[in-house]
C-alpha cells in the first residue's frame, strides 16, 4: 500500500523577528512524524512559509502546534508589510502528496479550522478544496479587507468566519483569522523588475492574474471604477487561469519584484514572462545571491534550499527531522 503523505506550508505574519520564526519552526520540528523542508522568511513581506511534510495525522498536529505558537509570538496590531494578511497564521493549506486523495485532505482542513476555532479561539476561513461555498474557494476572498476589516466582517451576515465567530475582542485583535484549506502543489515564480515602481509592478499582477483589474471611467488606471447594477466593480480578467500575482518593492534588492502564484493544470505561471512589457522587463541585478539564497550553486548542481532569511545576515541554521 503507498504511504500516506501531506504536505503542509503554512504562512505566518512575521518575517523580521528570528527568534519568533525559531519558535514557530521548533514546534514543528519536534513534531514526531514529520519533516521540516525549509523556512523561508522574508523583511519587505515581513512573513515566512514553512514547508514540511508526513503523515496525515501527524501534520495536522504539527500543524495545529505551530497556529498556537503563532498566535502567541506575533501580535496583529503591531504588524505592517508589503503582502496582504488576515491573521498571525495567514493561511495554511494542506497539500496531498501521495496515498490520499486532495477531498480527504479538504475534510482533514475543515476539521482542523473547527479545531483551532474551538481550543485556541482563532477564528477560520475553509478555501480551495475545504470551502463549504463556491465563492469562498478563492483565497481573496476570504482575505478581502485583510486584518483591519476583521471587525466589521465578525458583524456582517455572509461575511462572518466558517468557524469561530463572535464579536470582535482583544484575543482577536492579537491573533486575527486564520484562512484553513486543501489544495494542490502550487507553482510561485518571482520577477525582479528593472524599474523601482511598485505601481508598474502591481500594473502587470493585473494584466496576469485571473482576476483582472477594474474597468474604469476614463483614464485606465485613474479612472472611477465602473459597477454593474447590484453594485459589484465591474472586471477585465487577466491573461493567466488560475493564477494570483502581487507586485511589491524590496529595499535589499532596490528593485521592484512581481509575483506569480498558480495552482493546478490551468496554472501557465511560465507564460508570465512572456507578458512583461519592455520597460519593466525582469532583470536580475544580484543574480550570485539570489542563485545562492535558492539553493543552486554557481556549478549548476541542486542541494537542498538553506533555512535562512531573505538577508544571509540572519541566517538561521538547517535543521532537519526525520519522519
Amino acid at each position: 500500500m503507498e504511504r500516506k503523505l501531506v504536505e503542509c506550508v503554512p504562512n505566518f505574519s512575521e518575517g523580521r523577528n528570528m527568534d519568533a520564526i525559531r519558535q514557530i519552526s521548533q514546534e514543528i520540528e519536534q513534531t514526531k512524524g514529520v519533516r521540516l523542508l525549509n523556512v523561508d522568511p522574508g523583511e519587505a513581506t515581513n512573513r515566512t512559509v514553512i514547508t514540511f511534510v508526513g503523515e496525515p495525522d501527524a501534520v495536522v498536529e504539527a500543524a495545529f502546534r505551530a497556529v498556537r505558537k503563532a498566535g502567541q509570538v506575533i501580535d496583529m496590531r503591531q504588524h505592517h508589510g508589503a503582502h496582504p494578511r488576515i491573521g498571525a497564521t495567514d493561511v495554511l493549506p494542506l497539500i496531498p502528496v501521495s496515498g490520499i486523495t486532495l477531498e480527504e485532505c479538504a475534510q482533514m482542513a475543515r476539521d482542523l479550522a473547527k479545531r483551532i476555532a474551538d481550543e485556541l479561539r482563532i477564528p477560520c476561513y475553509c478555501y480551495e478544496a475545504a470551502a463549504f461555498t463556491e465563492e469562498r474557494r478563492n483565497l481573496a476572498v476570504c482575505r478581502a479587507g485583510e486584518y483591519e476589516a476583521i471587525p466589521k466582517k465578525l458583524s456582517t451576515p455572509g461575511k462572518e468566519p466558517d468557524f469561530g465567530s463572535r464579536p470582535f475582542d482583544d484575543d482577536i485583535a492579537r491573533t486575527g483569522c486564520t484562512v484553513v484549506g486543501a489544495r494542490d502543489f502550487l507553482i510561485a515564480v518571482n520577477f525582479n523588475l528593472n524599474t523601482t515602481s511598485t505601481r508598474r509592478a502591481n500594473a502587470i499582477a493585473f494584466d496576469v492574474r485571473e482576476k483582472g483589474r477594474p474597468r474604469r471611467e476614463g483614464n485606465p488606471i485613474t479612472g472611477k471604477p465602473m459597477r454593474d447594477a447590484d453594485g459589484n466593480t465591474i472586471m477585465i480578467p487577466g491573461t493567466l487561469k488560475k493564477t494570483k500575482a502581487i507586485g511589491w518593492y524590496i529595499d535589499e534588492y532596490g528593485n521592484a519584484r512581481h509575483r506569480n502564484r498558480g495552482t493546478g493544470a490551468q496554472a501557465h505561471t511560465h507564460r508570465g514572462r512572456e507578458i512583461f512589457p519592455g520597460e519593466a522587463a525582469p532583470v536580475d541585478r544580484h543574480p550570485r545571491r539570489r542563485h545562492r539564497e535558492d539553493g543552486h550553486p554557481l556549478d549548476g548542481t541542486r542541494r537542498p534550499a538553506p533555512l535562512q532569511p531573505t538577508r544571509e545576515s540572519n541566517r538561521i541554521p538547517a535543521r532537519r527531522c526525520q519522519p
